[in-house]
This record gives structure tokens, C-alpha cells and sequence, in this order.
């Protein structure tokens, strides 16, 4: 058992079993034929929406979570069902990715030291010389990082590859991972069929897409904003991202990104605008009251941004902001400890905050309010009744967590990708140790190895090199 008030120190015995499974837990426990698999699992802590509880167990069946309770009164009613008891393990909700970039991956190592509006030179140029098999396996290899990562939820922003977006669909859902969908619509052509094309469906969310305002008309922006919040999808824009950007916006309308998306009707609870690490207070009041949401991404701001998304003042003002990787690095736990860090370095410090909202704070925005702001609140990101079982099986005995005295800073700025023992999306068990369960994760790697350098050559990026 674990010691202390959190996770705990290592047991008194030390080490794993014989069969090298830490605390005799086997993938076979987790996997089931079919998502009618029913499962009790006893975990020694978990993660609920009011912290980190012990002595509870969890029902899942048919891809969701049906009981969650005392353990003895849910082992004692079912059974017919063998308890996986989940011993020095936690289990927490699967991260939530509200920003990504599927078909980019690449050439992620390309934009380093590039100046801030690399779209231009790195990022259109790489995703043109996509074709259709290119961007599928671009899509399942930033998928695979992401499940190994601990996100069970990325949401794709639109691709300008020359291709369809059902081959992004087919790399994520083959993956495993639950992907909102993006369809980029900056012409005004293409929206309604692409959100009924995957209404409904188990793992893909359409959502519709217009990369910066600039790029569609006032009556196309306004038109996607309201044909989203009919469907209940996300609008999705990168918003005040850099100076360059909110000065070109003054140039050409004469409004800051957010107050010209207020001004035409075009901000509302059904907008996600990524990035807004430059907003002015007036901008900020317009994000609280219209209830649009945000993606804030902190590491996108350390490898080319401008500024940090002032998220703790978004936070105390009621704007509603999920945090995302922008496709630069898709691992959940170092995700939370920039997003903690960022608001420390740029804002903390010079107020002499030094908790900037603790723990708590940035496990929610990673998980329950990220999937909140991409719609998804009523589906996934938290583990509760009727929701779906996207999920962490997380081994919390070990060093950096020993002895635990608060697990959720603990989990935020000592926790590590190597722990995460289990991947579940939708009740299916999606990663073991890393890699996949039903499908070759390596044969992938190693196809991706051998064609992305070709699409690179053949983009011909226009890269700024340092001087030696």
C-alpha cells in the first residue's frame, strides 16, 4: 500500500514481481472482445472531479463509465465479475489535446529557432507536399504519440493538405484516439456536409475550421460560427496569436482578432480561438461574456511565440480555456508542468504568486475544461457517470512521488510519460506500456522514418539558419 496523504511511499518490499508486471497487473486484466467488455476496476486511487480518493472502484461497460463507488458495495454487487485490482496505481481521466496539428509531424524539428509566423515558410509549404497516404500516416504517427503521451482526445484544426480530411479520420481511428475534426471552410463551401459526413460517430467529432479571420469574409465567418453552434460543433481560430498578426488584423479591419470576431457575430460559447496570448482586457471581458473558449499553449509560446496566454487572469475572470500542444510536443504531464511554469515565469513572479493556481487548476484545464471547450464536456474528460471510460492507469509507486503529500501538484510537476502503464479510449484498451494492443506501432515509426524525410526535401521549407 501506498504511505502518506497523497499517492505514497514504495512498499515495504520493494521492486516487481517475479513476472516483472509492477504490482502483478497484466494487460490481459484491461482487454476485453468488443466494448460490451465489462470491467471493475479497483484502483488504489482515483482521480474524481473533487481530487485524488481512495477505497473507490469503477464500473465500465459498452465504452463508458455506469457505476462509480465505495469499492465493497460495488464488488459486492457484481459478483459475477473479477475485480482488476489496480494496486499502486492511479486512475485519472486521459488528457485532453484542444490544439493540434496532425499532418505536421514531420517536420516538427524543422521549426525550431524559426521566427514566430513559421505557417508561412515551414508549415503550408510541408503540408502541401502531402498526398493522401503521406497525410494518413502523418495523422497516425502524431495519433500514436499522442495515446503514448496520455491524451485519449487531439483535436485537429484543419489541414491545407490537398488531401480529405477522411484520411486524417482513418489514422486517428485506427489509432484509437478520439479526434474532433476540423474542416477547414475558409471559402464557405463544404461545412454541412462535412458535419453530417461524422455525426454520430464513436471517436470522430466534426468541428469547422477558418485558420485566422483574415483568410474568409465577414459573412463566411460569421455564417461557420452560427452553422456551428446550430450543430453544437466548435468553431475553430487561431486568434491573437502574434503581433504580426493582431497588427495585420488593425490594418485590414481596423479591429484587434477577437473584437472584429465580437463585432461580426462571430464569437460565441461555440468558438475556440487557439493561442490569445495577446489580449488586451477589453478583449478578455469580450471572451468571458460571450462564453467562447480558448486554447491556451504554453509550449507553443516557449518554442515561437510572442507572449503566454495570461490564463490565470482568464481563469479568475470565468473565461472558459483548455490547454493544447499546437503538434510541438504531445506528452500530457510535461503539457501541465509548462502550463504551471509559463504562468510562474511570465505573471507569478513579478506579483509574487507563488502557486499560480496550484495543481488542481491545470489538471482541470487539461482534461475536464479542455474537452468543455471543444464540446465535448458531456462526453469525455472527467471520470463520472455516463461519461465515456477514455482513461490513465498510472503507477504512482515510484520515486518521484514518494512520500506524496498533495498528488495533484505532485502529478503536474514531478509526474512522468513513463508511468502511464495504460491508455483506455472508450473502454478499450489502446496502449500497454507504451505501445499499441491491436495494431504495429513500430512498423509505423519506421514507415514514417523512411517517408517523412522525403516530404520534407520535397517542401522545399524556407528555413532562417543561425548564425555559427
Amino acid at each position: 500500500m501506498l504511505g502518506g496523504p497523497g499517492a505514497g511511499s514504495a512498499s515495504a518490499a520493494g521492486g516487481a514481481p517475479a513476472d516483472g508486471a509492477p504490482h502483478g497487473l497484466r494487460r490481459e486484466q484491461l482487454e476485453g472482445k468488443g466494448t460490451k467488455k465489462k470491467l471493475l476496476l479497483v484502483p488504489e486511487l482515483l482521480l474524481l472531479p473533487k481530487g485524488p480518493v481512495r477505497g473507490q472502484a469503477v464500473l465500465v461497460e459498452g465504452g463508458k463509465f455506469r457505476e462509480i463507488g465505495p469499492a465493497t458495495r460495488l464488488i459486492a454487487a457484481h459478483r459475477d465479475l473479477q475485480p482488476v485490482r489496480l494496486d499502486g496505481h492511479l486512475l485519472m481521466p486521459g488528457f485532453v489535446d484542444a490544439h493540434h496539428h496532425l499532418t505536421q509531424s514531420f517536420g516538427k524539428a524543422q521549426s525550431f529557432g524559426q521566427p514566430s509566423e513559421m505557417f508561412k515558410t515551414i508549415w503550408e509549404p510541408l503540408e502541401h507536399a502531402l498526398d493522401g497516404e503521406t497525410a494518413y500516416l502523418s495523422a497516425k504517427l502524431a495519433a500514436l504519440e499522442a495515446l503514448r503521451g496520455g491524451f485519449t482526445t487531439i483535436s485537429d484544426a484543419g489541414t491545407r493538405a490537398p488531401v480529405g480530411v477522411d484520411v486524417i479520420a482513418r489514422g486517428t481511428e485506427e489509432a484509437g484516439i478520439r479526434c474532433v475534426l476540423a474542416k477547414i471552410v475558409a471559402d464557405g463551401s463544404g461545412g454541412p456536409e462535412h458535419l453530417g459526413r461524422w455525426d454520430g460517430h464513436p471517436l470522430v467529432h466534426p468541428s469547422l475550421a477558418i485558420a485566422v479571420a483574415e483568410n474568409a469574409t465577414d459573412k463566411v465567418l460569421k455564417k461557420t460560427a452560427d452553422m456551428c453552434a446550430e450543430a453544437g460543433a466548435v468553431f475553430q481560430i487561431h486568434v491573437n496569436e502574434h503581433l504580426a498578426s493582431v497588427e495585420r488584423s488593425l490594418k485590414s479591419v481596423g479591429r484587434r482578432p477577437v473584437e472584429y470576431l465580437h463585432h461580426i457575430g462571430a464569437l460565441g460559447p461555440h468558438t475556440l480561438g487557439s493561442h490569445a496570448t495577446l489580449l488586451t482586457p477589453v478583449e478578455m471581458r469580450l471572451l468571458a461574456d460571450s462564453g467562447a473558449a480558448i486554447s491556451y499553449n504554453p509550449v507553443a509560446s516557449a518554442w515561437k511565440g510572442n507572449a503566454v496566454a495570461h490564463a490565470t487572469m482568464l481563469a479568475a475572470m470565468g473565461v472558459r480555456f483548455g490547454t493544447g500542444t499546437d503538434g510541438t510536443r504531445a506528452d500530457g504531464f510535461r503539457l501541465i508542468d509548462a502550463a504551471e511554469t509559463a504562468q510562474r515565469l511570465a505573471y507569478g513572479m513579478h506579483s509574487g504568486d507563488n502557486s499560480c493556481g496550484a495543481g488542481r487548476i491545470w489538471l482541470e484545464h487539461a482534461t475536464s475544461l479542455s474537452a468543455d471547450a471543444l464540446g465535448l464536456g458531456k462526453v469525455t474528460g472527467e471520470i463520472a457517470v455516463g461519461k465515456a471510460a477514455d482513461f490513465l492507469v498510472v503507477d504512482v509507486n515510484v520515486p518521484e512521488l514518494t512520500p506524496s503529500w498533495d498528488l495533484q501538484w505532485e502529478l503536474v510537476r514531478l509526474a512522468n510519460r513513463d508511468q502511464i502503464r495504460a491508455v483506455v479510449v472508450a473502454g478499450k484498451l489502446r496502449l500497454w506500456e507504451g505501445w499499441p494492443t491491436d495494431w504495429d506501432g513500430r512498423a509505423l515509426v519506421e514507415r514514417a522514418a523512411k517517408v517523412g524525410p522525403q516530404v520534407v526535401r520535397r517542401a522545399k521549407l524556407q528555413r532562417v539558419e543561425p548564425l555559427p
